[in-house]
């Protein structure tokens, strides 16, 4: 399980492939990988959005993170987890976040994931303030599962 707060821009693709490479001691043992990449709109709630920052409490949001996977592994028959979430300054078309889930069948990675997701969308400790013509301004909610 790795579980990081990043402050810059990540490449999900190469993460997931690097994950797998380095971390991930399983070798034929999984035979599905789901992976989830959120990146930013660059609209929200009808207005035009040109940035975003997200603020957090590390040590808080961390944990709460690796609960959620903890969670996760505990409860469906997965074999890894990696979750990538951004923090400070976001525009569009950069990636949020990256959920990845490895297991031996895809049943289990799916629900894993979905379950990963839905709590981070939910219940993590991110506070998001978006940059648009009329101002700053703090989201409120997040968009429906």
């Amino acid at each position: 399980m790795q579980v990081q707060l990043r402050e810059h821009e990540f490449d999900p693709w190469k993460e997931v492939a690097d994950h797998q490479a380095q971390r991930l001691d399983a070798a034929g043992r999984y035979g599905a990988t789901v992976v989830f990449v959120g990146t930013m709109r660059d609209v929200n709630e009808g207005d035009a959005v040109s940035g975003m920052t997200l603020e957090h409490y590390p040590e808080m949001t961390e944990r709460h993170l690796c609960a959620i996977a903890e969670k996760a592994i505990s409860r469906w028959d997965i074999i890894d987890v990696l979750i990538l979430h951004r923090v400070g300054e976001v525009v569009p078309d950069e990636p949020i976040v990256l959920v990845a889930v490895w297991s031996a069948h895809r049943a289990a990675a799916y629900d894993a994931n979905r379950f990963i997701m839905e709590d981070l969308k939910s219940k993590a400790p991110f506070w998001k303030k978006e940059q648009t013509v009329s101002g700053a301004r703090w989201v409120r909610r997040n968009t429906p599962g």
